[in-house]
């Protein structure tokens, strides 16, 4: 479930890097590979009258799991994109509610699958 979305990085670029990011962080969530989704938005930065690229920035959607599970997930998604040559960027965390949530019209809390 966690839903990371990129913006200021090349999708290419993150596909690099995306097989071992789902398998570290699936290990840091300790849920499967196969409930997270990346994604890169495009995205054009305009500044006094100017288009200029956009600052490197990941949110991530999720159901809070912790402050310990928050920070390593923020390391491991930190490390792994600065491999990519990304000098910096930032991480913001948006956490949902499982009565809040709906998938297929049914509240999360009450979703049997």
């Amino acid at each position: 479930m966690p839903h990371l979305l990129f913006r200021g990085l090349e999708a290419e670029k993150l596909q690099q890097i995306s097989r071992p990011l789902v398998d570290e962080l699936a290990k840091v969530c300790s849920c499967g590979r196969d409930n997270f989704t990346l994604e890169c938005l495009n995205t054009t930065g305009v500044w006094e009258g100017e288009q200029v690229p956009s600052f490197p920035f990941v949110e991530v959607s999720w159901f809070e799991r912790g402050d310990e599970v928050r920070d390593r997930f923020a390391e491991a998604v930190d490390r792994l994109v600065k491999t990519l040559g990304v000098p910096e960027f930032e991480i913001a965390f948006r956490t949902y509610e499982e009565k809040a949530y709906y998938i297929d019209g049914v509240r999360f809390d009450r979703y049997k699958g």
